[in-house]
């Protein structure tokens, strides 16, 4: 990409701004592309030919016919940009089959109720007779379900349905899986991580319901552009031979890009301006510049502040255009969503503000400009924001940073940022856990056999046996079964969470059931006192019942959140691989984390600055997941003061945790940690990395993989970082449960680059090692550190969750 000088465009001006002021810290252009066309395949049927060409269609882009041509021969993946026309590449093949045969069935996955709208209205655009499509979902009324089972052609339903309400029901859709012909898996790249694993294990139990009904259905997936298409189709199926489509033939416009990062408000602290309020800004100037605008960002509080402030200031300044500003996110009834997708189709709105829920293939008609307010977790979810502007004409893709530790990396280095490769998709579903919740559903759908290997994996027979021993499956001459006081398995399982034992949360006003959370969480995230956020709103949690599995809460105005304060240990259970670097020794395997909440924190909003901290008396929880931990060696570390070790340890560990997800497509949230002057099994110095989610879902095997590259990126994020002795754009991390006490930026330097095998530069800044936060002599913390060898091993971060980050962010299971 070059940097150009933008004609006169609705953000000529804005941008102009921000070179003077600093805040437009890189820009680039990229030219337009044009298209590779391609015929229209000869025998597909005249009906289906016919509607192309009323649809405008006499050609398919190359990508398309190529995805069509594979249909024939094999399950496929096309994974393309974003508006380069995917829908295609599946709904051709699957209508063709469906025209050919009035018996077949077709079943269409997605993963947001919008989605599948949105599909439907194409179908039905098509105008095919042959083509009966019918969403399936949990808005579906009641009285229309038989009938959709009887006569639909084309089922549209997400994962979660076909999980809970389709397969554990399958003979009332037994018409579907004996002519069930074709499978499409819309946006495959968003099944990672937990969710990801848990619908590989339904899409294998949808293959198994299939076989038994007498079909084998062509899988045909479409993906954002990722970095392992072909795996992540594979362990998302169990098939193999996957063929790929990946060379985009479809045309793009031209497209300006800017990195945007808020001033810096105190040089010290390395507190910037808030990435929201600039964002605002931002949105404010675009609209009165004449543009239609798309605004991202995850957290859903962060979408309703920036919508505010638009409207707000627009209101003052161009009254016309204050109501043709709408917020969009999920807790938003159906009727409220769709009425948002069609006024922003139809140009009604001037500006949307939305959550990733519009980020997905919707069509929302023509943008001239996308702005993503802080790093979206990974760089395919931000390549596919931005293609949602400027589809058509020139468009504006303009990323505004946080002063996360992760976005300030980027805007020290613009070039490698815009220029970087998507990451790959990381799922397990042979977790331990999850793989087991599903084999339970599987037995209550029919009787597990020995012909159902192929489906669930060798790792399936320890697995049954597991679950016979403690009383979830019995052997009988059918085959495993599913005893009778297990019920509904499939009902007990949240398809985003790892465990299936959650606690609801109830609204102590109003009675009505919010939300829920893992059950392993719910000490760190709603025990008494906490504040909790949900669609926006803040709660204060009244009680917590964990034998009931429920937490009572209360509206609340307060003008603070709070932190949890955590003591953690791990116990390493299980080594499974371990290799030599420079520096150290570094080991992967199975870890126990055991984690106790002590207290919590209470903050203001603002300035962040502690009210108190309150005691709290709570039981301690234990979970198993993998992990990778290092035990520096005697030269890594024999540079660093005895007083500076434990914060050299715990800030390298924030900063390896805060760019892990440059080699991962995963999010810190799903990250945990923890660092420790002497381990009890190591006896030495040992920093831990383990996935957050119970069981592991191979984030942190990538880390171990790729632990160089990781090591690199944290050293380079450290040296970069202009604060002096660490801030919250480098060492320090939101959600420590060790509330960022102790931390040595400087240590951490000399560590890693001791751990890399690399001879630690010896400046006068670096032999006077400091603290962020550093303990006075006496405190508990500064005797830890200085403590021999002998002495008990310190720990610091337990990571739990914490309630400051969900203002901010989602939710997420403990880092």
């Amino acid at each position: 990409m070059a940097v150009t000088t933008a004609s006169e465009r609705p953000w000529t001006e804005l941008l102009a701004r921000g070179r003077g002021e600093g805040t437009l810290v890189h820009q680039a252009y990229e030219g337009a592309r044009a298209p590779t066309m391609a015929p229209i395949p000869l025998d597909l049927s005249p009906a289906l030919r016919a509607a192309l060409a009323d649809q405008g269609m006499e050609q398919l882009y190359a990508h398309q016919a190529e995805a069509i041509d594979l249909a024939w021969q094999g399950a496929t993946i096309t994974t393309t940009g974003t508006a380069s026309g995917k829908s295609l590449c599946y709904l051709v093949p699957t209508a063709e089959v469906l025209l050919g045969d009035p018996r077949a069935r077709a079943l269409y996955l997605a993963p947001t109720k919008a989605l599948a709208q949105d599909q439907a209205r194409r179908i039905h655009q098509l105008g095919l007779k042959g083509l009966r499509p019918a969403i399936y979902d949990g808005d579906t009324p009641k009285e229309q379900r038989t009938r959709i089972r009887r006569e639909a052609n084309i089922i549209l339903t997400n994962p979660d349905m076909l999980h809970v309400g389709v397969l554990p029901n399958h003979a009332a859709w037994a018409d579907l899986f004996a002519n069930l012909a074709v499978v499409v898996i819309d946006e495959a790249h968003v099944y990672r991580g937990v969710f990801g694993s848990h619908v590989g294990n339904v899409l294998r139990r949808l293959r198994r319901m299939a076989a038994r009904y007498g079909t084998e259905p062509r899988f045909l997936l479409a993906s954002a552009t990722i970095g392992n298409p072909v795996e992540l189709a594979e362990s998302l199926t169990g098939l193999t031979e996957i063929a790929l489509v990946d060379e985009d033939a479809s045309p793009q416009a031209p497209r300006q890009y800017a990195m945007w990062d808020p001033p810096l408000l105190d040089e010290d602290s390395g507190a910037r301006r808030s990435a929201v309020s600039e964002a605002a800004d931002i949105v404010v100037d675009l609209v009165q510049g004449g543009a239609r605008v798309i605004c991202f960002m995850k957290a859903r509080k962060g979408v309703e502040m920036i919508s505010k402030m638009v409207r707000e200031e627009l209101a003052d300044t161009s009254p016309m255009l204050a109501d043709k500003v709408m917020p969009y996110r999920a807790g938003y009834t159906p009727e409220q969503r769709r009425d948002i997708e069609e006024r922003l189709t139809r140009g009604d709105l001037r500006a949307v503000i939305a959550t990733n829920a519009l980020e997905l293939g919707i069509d929302i008609g023509a943008l001239d400009a996308c702005v993503v307010v802080t790093f979206p977790g990974t760089v395919a979810s931000l390549k596919q924001q931005w293609g949602r502007a400027g589809r058509r004409t020139e468009g504006l893709a303009l990323y505004v940073a946080g002063d996360d530790a992760l976005d300030q990396y980027f805007c020290r280095n613009p070039e490698g940022f815009l220029d970087r490769p998507v990451e790959s998709a990381i799922l397990d579903p042979f977790s331990e856990q999850i793989h087991a919740q599903h084999l339970l559903c599987a037995a209550l759908e029919a009787p597990l056999v020995p012909e159902d290997l192929p489906y669930f994996g060798p790792e399936t027979p320890a697995a049954i046996d597991a679950l016979v021993a403690s009383g979830g499956l019995a052997k009988r001459p059918a085959g495993y079964v599913l005893t009778e006081h297990d019920g509904y398995p499939a009902a007990k399982i949240e398809m985003r969470s790892s465990t299936a034992e959650q606690v609801v949360i109830v609204d102590g006003g109003s009675g009505e059931i919010i939300g829920g959370v893992e059950l392993g969480r719910a000490f760190s995230t709603v025990h008494k006192g906490a504040v909790y956020f949900h669609l926006g709103k803040s709660y204060l949690v009244r009680d917590l019942d964990v034998v009931q599995g429920r937490a009572v809460v209360d509206r609340f105005d307060g003008e603070w959140y709070t932190q949890p304060k955590t003591e953690t240990t791990t116990t390493i259970d299980r080594l499974l691989e371990r290799r030599e670097i420079p520096g150290a020794t570094l080991s992967f395997g199975e870890v126990s984390v055991t984690e106790t909440v002590i207290g919590y924190q209470r903050k203001r909003y603002g300035d962040h600055e502690a009210i108190d901290i309150i005691g709290l008396d709570l039981p301690t929880t234990t979970f198993q997941t993998q992990a990778l931990w290092y035990e520096p060696g005697h030269e890594a570390m024999q540079d660093l003061p005895m007083d500076a070790m434990l914060g050299a340890l715990h800030a390298a560990e924030h900063t390896q945790i805060a760019v892990l997800p440059l080699l991962a497509m995963c999010d810190r949230w799903d990250i945990g940690g923890l660092s420790t002057n002497l381990h009890m099994q190591t006896s030495g110095p040992t920093i831990f990395i383990y996935d957050g989610h119970p069981g592991g879902i191979g984030i942190t095997r990538a880390g171990y993989a790729r632990f160089e590259e990781l090591c690199v990126s944290a050293l380079t994020l450290l040296q970069q970082c202009p604060c002096e002795h660490g801030c919250p754009s480098c060492v320090q991390s939101p959600k420590c449960g060790n509330l960022n006490d102790p931390l040595s930026k400087n240590g951490a330097i000399m560590l890693l680059q001791g751990v890399m095998g690399a001879a630690p530069a010896r400046t006068p800044e670096e032999a006077a090692l400091r603290f962020v936060g550093r303990p006075p002599a006496g405190h508990p913390a500064h005797d830890i550190v200085a403590a021999s060898r002998e002495a008990a091993p310190a720990t610091v971060d337990p990571h739990g969750s914490t309630d400051a980050a969900a203002r901010i962010r989602p939710r997420r299971p403990k880092r």
